[in-house]
């Protein structure tokens, strides 16, 4: 059986979706699934589900939902019966849990490959880009994309999108030292204007144009975060990026491609150059 989450919800078993359709359902085993194997209050349910404005028959209408999953659960050809099904979401003491295994759930084998792949940063990169990759290719789409997510799956949301966007860009430097450049400029490209005050991803977009020549489209890419950044935040770019500017215009060997021989050549070699954009 598997649960996902990394996109739309979907519970599957040979490869049928039991996932339930009615909307209200559909956030509430989500916010299980999110919380597999711990229990989730009465409260928490009920404030995902309608906020601060409770129905008076909120915990009525959460027990019907609840039973109403179990129902759906109950066809699920491993599963069976009520009775099963209750094992699967149980009732708790103020509040109800998911028990799932580890292994049936999206988000756990992200995070394990998240793991994985961080532990080889530096170390092995080729093996750090690959297990980052597969991690990042269980996505399939925003998460819970098509579920309505109230104020306590938000959080979680957007947690987790960080998550995401902060293991891509680990990914794209360990592609950056492994002299990956080429490949990385459509990808850097779609980022920054998905995130146009990112410095990060701009910082690596500038580094990746200029290794494969492009240097007035590197210093272009420092303009145009000044401007966004000026817009919509009234800031300007950190010295980081200020240090990656002039390494840029004074085509610092720095920011060269690294070799195989010096794997650890990356945007942080940057953060000690300081004599050289003086």
């Amino acid at each position: 059986m598997e649960f996902s989450v990394l996109g739309s919800l979907r519970v599957r078993e040979n490869g049928h979706d039991y996932a339930p359709t009615a909307p209200k359902q559909r956030q509430l085993l989500a916010l299980l699934v999110f919380n597999a194997n711990q229990v989730v209050t009465v409260g928490t349910c009920i404030e995902e589900l309608w906020g601060e404005s409770p129905p008076d028959t909120g915990l009525s209408t959460l027990q019907s939902y609840v039973l109403q999953l179990r129902r759906i659960l109950k066809r699920v050809p491993r599963i069976g019966s009520l009775k099963a099904a209750r094992e699967l979401l149980q009732t708790r003491d103020g509040g109800y849990m998911l028990a799932v295994h580890h292994d049936e759930l999206d988000v756990n084998l992200f995070h394990d490959l998240v793991r994985q792949g961080r532990a080889e940063l530096g170390k092995n990169d080729a093996a750090a880009s690959e297990l980052l990759s597969t991690a990042l290719g269980l996505w399939q789409g925003s998460a819970l994309s098509d579920v309505q997510a109230g104020p306590v799956l938000r959080i979680h949301l957007a947690g987790l999108e960080e998550t995401r966007i902060s293991v891509q860009e680990q990914r794209i430097d360990a592609d950056l030292r492994l002299g990956r450049h080429h490949d990385l400029l459509g990808e850097l490209s779609a980022l920054c204007a998905l995130y146009p005050t990112h410095e990060n991803l701009h910082a690596q977009f500038m580094l990746a144009l200029s290794r494969s020549g492009r240097r007035t489209q590197a210093l272009d890419v420092v303009q145009r975060l000044r401007r966004m950044l000026g817009e919509e935040l009234g800031l300007e770019p950190s010295p980081r990026m200020n240090r990656l500017h002039q390494a840029v215009l004074a085509c610092d060997p720095v920011i060269d491609a690294p070799a195989k021989t010096a794997p650890l050549l990356s945007l942080d070699l940057l953060a000690h150059s300081g004599a050289r954009s003086a």
